[in-house]
């Protein structure tokens, strides 16, 4: 069967064309389902900021983020953040079934808004304490984790100065600034230190 020019020429831009559409339609990024969970699970662990040695705070995870905080290496979770606080809140329970398939110590220890209680700083003392490290804090956005973190560096036996807490603080991409009078009241009531273990 012979082919004049023009049916030659029709043929050739014909197979050019759906060339053209087969490139296009492979190099298109391809919507996966578990992007966005993925993404956002690594920008919230990745987003972690170190507080002091073995001790980290981040904002608010979820679920389907604490399988990747158990294979990056923590040991520990504490949520600071007072359930219901937000309609799209996970419970803490949740996060707690999902950190014990994880084989990760958990603990629930609210902090609301506002002034930090005495017993929220004592109960964080008393979970890192028992607690194996790395530590990786949270509440909403990390602030309430910073701040609650430097009064218990501040009670501490032997802890650091009020300067330092404050760079603590900063260093973790938060400021306790307008803790510093406590802080202070903390260092001065602090009982001698006893044996060298933080």
């Amino acid at each position: 069967m012979k082919l004049n020019r023009r049916s030659l020429f029709g043929l050739a831009f014909l197979v050019s064309f759906l060339g053209m559409l087969t490139y296009f339609y492979f190099q298109r990024p391809k919507p996966r389902p578990d992007a966005a969970s993925n993404a956002r699970s690594a920008s919230v662990i990745d987003a972690a900021h170190t507080f002091a040695p073995g001790i980290f705070v981040t904002e608010q995870i979820n679920e389907g983020d604490v399988s990747e905080v158990h294979q990056r290496g923590y040991a520990t979770l504490i949520d600071l953040r007072p359930d219901f606080e937000a309609a799209n809140q996970v419970p803490s329970a949740t996060v707690a079934r999902s950190a014990q398939a994880n084989q990760l110590a958990f603990y629930y220890i609210p902090v609301a808004h506002g002034d930090i209680p005495d017993a929220a700083v004592a109960a964080l003392g008393e979970a890192l304490s028992n607690s194996p490290r790395p530590v990786l804090l949270y509440c909403r956005s990390g602030r309430r984790a910073a701040r609650t973190l430097s009064l218990y560096e501040a009670s501490l036996p032997g802890g650091p100065d009020a300067a330092a807490i404050l760079n603590m603080a900063r260093s973790a991409g938060q400021s306790a600034d307008d803790l510093t009078a406590e802080i202070n009241r903390r260092i001065a009531a602090r009982k001698p230190a006893q044996g060298g273990a933080r």
